[in-house]
């Protein structure tokens, strides 16, 4: 598995200054935690799914769920379930007849409902159980925790490589400020016990919202929402702490078609301009008649915050926020002149653009989560940015 290998050795040469690596499918969770990007979930349902994975549809997919839980009604789970052993069928005789290779197939993994689904659904799966990364654990609590990873424990045990957990943050006890942190400490006594199996953790800010009652905007981030924002300060501090060393996904963005604007639009024509010039303001409009530009803002706020990767529900969101995961010139610079002085005898060092200071010792731990980046997702040249990736032929 490659990001943007669609491209053209000369299109990767132009935009590139560092090409992104080849990872496997069955990387050691370490890298796939990183590797995600913009997970496009959708209903088990969803008739066509093997088949947009075989005909390649999204070429810039790489990790994608089933949900059996919320994406469907209660009176279609078992409809879902067949639907989705259909699916793994059906690309596992792909894989058998050479009709697609293992490594093309999309990290994919299975929100359940409970842990008695997870184990039902094993069982059955049979030769396609092999296709599945892991499965995501929704409304992850105290309540069910243990449950969930007991189950995933026994299903690995007659597997030969691991799957893999991936809890949603999303229930009450969590957003309200008068249970939060005890909820937070006992569900990472929890993961501590199965740390191996944990890829990573997920927020639910829909859910979150729906306890308010509220709903943010499209010209709005879910910064904007102010008790969700201090949940979700809380959890990024409580689990993203470098002796803690969890990857935690940043929520889901809800708007993908078109509608008038009320607010002026927050993507600047600036970075668009510098690469494609006077062209760069119709591709801007592009993005902005697909509300991409409020998508874009909250992503750099996500990565800001410490987040990695996002939860997607539109096709049209996978190359935007996978573009905004290459790493920078500047940001791979800065993070190999602090790596390359981490020997004791420096304590700071003038960046390479000349613009700043770089503290070996305080810097050194985001050095080397932005050289993890860059590793899979590629570093752009000195005059490349997001706006390199975003053209009409690799956008569709």
């Amino acid at each position: 598995m490659q990001y943007f290998h669609y491209l053209t050795k000369q299109e990767k040469e132009k935009i590139f200054y560092t090409a992104p690596q080849a990872f496997d499918r069955d990387s050691h969770k370490d890298i796939l935690a990183y590797a995600l990007g913009a997970t496009l979930y959708m209903p088990s349902t969803k008739e066509n799914i093997a088949q947009d994975i075989l005909s390649k549809k999204h070429p810039s997919l790489m990790s994608m769920v089933m949900c059996l839980e919320d994406a469907i009604g209660d009176d279609r789970v078992e409809e879902g379930e067949q639907m989705v052993l259909q699916q793994l069928k059906q690309l596992s005789i792909a894989v058998r007849n050479g009709e697609i290779d293992y490594q093309d197939i999309p990290l994919m993994f299975l929100r359940i409902r409970d842990a008695g689904q997870m184990l039902r659904i094993s069982e059955r799966a049979q030769d396609g159980l092999h296709l599945l990364t892991g499965f995501v654990f929704p409304k992850f609590s105290l309540k069910n925790g243990i449950t969930f990873f007991q189950a995933l424990k026994q299903i690995n045990k007659s597997l030969k490589k691991p799957m893999y957990g991936m809890p949603i943050l999303e229930t009450k006890d969590i957003l309200y400020k008068e249970t939060r942190l005890e909820s937070l400490n006992y569900i990472h006594h929890i993961l501590k016990q199965y740390d191996d199996l944990v890829l990573n953790i997920r927020v639910g800010a829909t859910d979150f919202c729906s306890l308010f009652g509220i709903r943010r905007s499209y010209s709005m981030t879910i910064y904007d929402i102010t008790v969700i924002r201090d949940c979700i300060g809380d959890i990024l501090n409580y689990f993203t702490r470098v002796e803690r060393g969890y990857v935690v996904s940043a929520p889901v963005w809800e708007y993908f078609s078109n509608g008038e604007r009320v607010l002026k639009p927050q993507l600047r024509q600036s970075p668009f301009e510098e690469i494609y010039g006077p062209a760069g303001r119709k591709i801007r409009a592009e993005l902005l008649s697909k509300y991409i530009d409020g998508l874009i803002r909250e992503v750099l706020l996500d990565q800001a915050n410490g987040f990695m990767g996002k939860t997607i529900i539109h096709p049209s969101h996978i190359l935007p926020v996978q573009a905004l995961n290459v790493v920078s010139h500047e940001q791979y610079m800065d993070a190999t002149s602090i790596m390359d002085n981490n020997n004791g005898k420096v304590g700071v060092v003038k960046s390479h653009y000349d613009n700043k200071m770089n503290e070996i010792k305080p810097h050194l731990s985001w050095a080397e989560k932005i050289m993890i980046k860059s590793k899979i997702y590629g570093v752009y040249h000195e005059k490349q940015n997001f706006t390199s990736l975003l053209t009409k032929k690799v956008y569709i």
